[in-house]
């Protein structure tokens, strides 16, 4: 590029993409050297002439630093002076060779979407921009839809499947689909890269999560995460609690909202003349969650995982107690699943509470449709989700991590680096107030520190965070271990209660509609023989998938 100055005069300046650049002109008689570099204890940065310069030439028309001195010492092996690069063509070759370094880039699959997506890819811009510039890391990151839509494309990709995609740097990731990847030897372990001091700063479960053969690795990266809460319908339940006495203390054990629930369904059906016409109170999004984090804190892990083979472990006892509280309610009518989210029974009436995920308070309504004529404002109140009466503090620990894939140790340091931007940065607490995740590190699980640094925050998500803190404060977190089949096992649990509850109400509504009491309609599906059928059938095909 030619550059508009004349080198006639003892220097010469210039605007090179509006920044001032200075030349000196060293053929000229009145030339002397600029600065003071001989025996003064100046150094290249204060006194160097040519390196320095070009040093500066480079950083600013290229974005790129320059380490003098190496400089210095390059000039030196090429039999310069070391203050100005005596060979000058060598010198600069090494400085245009520096120049034209290829950044490192990184892939990012992710399956976030809205407000989410929207979050992280400014973060993405901001570390490009500041880490990235200085560290020459370039990271482009991309949604694939739905998490099963990614999940899809990554194995795919890992497989090396016809038609499949280039196989990402890092990608978002449950804890069996990273599992299944690391099972190919294909997920790069983290550990390393952390410092102990670097490891203390994260909630101890997140990082423990991805250390699927206990040996300290770290193969999923925690960068945001949620626990579960239960959701209340505080304007219609309001109503409900001062007509029947009802206290929200009873939302604090699963046995209370059981209880409430029953009492509503009775309420709402005195309201009319057509009998067996209550309502439902309460519905859950994650019946897995509801499967495994009950059974723990009933004492038992559904899972239990070691020297590689995984065990089925779910007493009689403590599935009839998960049975009573929720099939058993489910048939009678006291809960209820219609929407695709209990937030769309919700917005619909079809119930006044649910528990589900924290990272979903920016979907939580606020009016309630129950037709095209009929529609209100309602507000929305959030408590912990409910535990068994005299059961352990566990609540559940969900949301996914990042994977990086091992290709090189350059590239698995700069997904490293990255990754520990965005969560130690100030992006980690913005990125948390625009999806409603938690942060995941210990500092930022505080209100305190998220209001300060988030006071415009919505009102749904303040609340929801704010709860959600309180749980993780309050609780162990938990999540069952990945193994072998992990997922076709939590599928199991997520569906083989739920479709049964579902599919038992269908026929006791239909008894009802043909004359039968509420009672009699329900006897069969209560029953202990019903549920010994279900049990028996349940334990055999999560047996027959832990043995696999």
């Amino acid at each position: 590029m030619k550059l508009p100055v004349e080198f006639t005069g003892l220097e010469g300046r210039c605007l090179y993409q509006e920044k001032p650049v200075r030349f000196f002109n060293q053929s000229h008689k009145g030339w002397t050297h600029p600065y003071e570099y001989q025996n003064n204890g100046s150094n290249l940065h204060s006194a160097g002439c040519g390196i320095f310069s070009l040093a500066v030439v480079i950083q600013r028309m290229c974005g790129l630093e320059a380490d003098v001195n190496a400089l210095a010492d390059f000039s030196c092996s090429c039999g310069g002076r070391g203050d100005d690069g005596t060979d000058r063509p060598a010198l600069l070759a090494g400085l245009t060779g520096c120049a034209k370094k290829e950044p490192l880039s990184l892939t990012v699959w992710t399956c976030y979407n809205g407000e989410q997506l929207g979050a992280f890819n400014e973060a993405v811009e901001a570390f490009n921009a500041t880490v990235g510039r200085d560290k020459n890391i370039v990271v482009s990151a991309s949604s694939l839809g739905s998490v099963n839509d990614l999940e899809q494309n990554v194995m795919d990709a890992v497989q090396g499947k016809v038609g499949a995609q280039e196989v990402p740097d890092i990608f978002s990731a449950y804890a069996d689909t990273a599992y299944a990847v690391d099972s190919l030897g294909r997920v790069a372990d983290l550990g390393p890269y952390l410092t102990e001091k670097d490891r203390k700063e994260y909630i101890e479960s997140y990082l423990s999560e991805g250390d699927f053969r206990g040996d300290g690795s770290i193969k999923i990266f925690p960068v945001a995460k949620a626990t579960e809460l239960l959701v209340v319908n505080d304007t219609d339940w309001r109503a409900f609690a001062e007509a029947t006495g009802t206290s929200a203390d009873e939302f604090a054990t699963i046995e209370g909202v059981t209880a409430m629930a029953q009492r509503y369904y009775e309420w709402t059906d005195s309201l009319t003349d057509a009998p067996n016409d209550g309502k439902a109170l309460f519905g859950r999004d994650a019946m897995a969650n509801y499967m495994i984090i009950g059974a723990k804190q009933l004492g038992c892990d559904i899972f239990e995982t070691k020297d590689g083979q995984t065990t089925v472990n779910l007493p009689r006892e403590v599935a009839k107690r998960l049975w009573d509280h929720y099939y058993v309610p489910y048939v009678k009518g006291y809960f209820s699943a219609s929407g695709r989210f209990r937030s769309d029974d919700m917005k619909t009436g079809n119930v006044l509470a649910f528990v589900g995920s924290s990272a979903g308070c920016t979907f939580f309504p606020d009016h309630v449709t129950r037709s095209d004529e009929e529609s209100y404002p309602i507000e929305i109140k959030t408590y912990p989700a409910p535990k068994f009466e005299g059961g352990g503090d566990y609540a559940v620990q969900q949301g996914a991590g990042m994977v990086v894939i091992r290709k090189s140790d350059e590239q698995v340091e700069a997904a490293a680096r990255f990754l520990k931007w965005f969560t130690q940065s100030d992006w980690a607490i913005e990125f948390s107030v625009t999806s409603g995740y938690l942060p995941v590190t210990a500092e930022d699980n505080d209100m305190a520190k998220i209001e300060k640094d988030s006071p415009s925050m919505k009102k749904n998500v303040r609340d929801s965070l704010s709860t959600a803190v309180q749980v993780v404060r309050q609780n162990t977190l938990y999540t069952s271990k990945a193994f072998k089949n992990g997922m076709s096992a939590r599928k199991k649990l997520e569906y083989a209660m739920s479709d049964a509850a579902k599919a038992d109400r269908q026929r006791a509504v239909e008894a009802i509609e043909n004359g039968a009491t509420q009672e009699a309609a329900v006897a069969a599906f209560v029953s202990e023989e019903r549920f010994d059928a279900w049990y028996a059938q349940l334990m055999d095909e999560l047996n027959e998938l832990a043995a696999q």
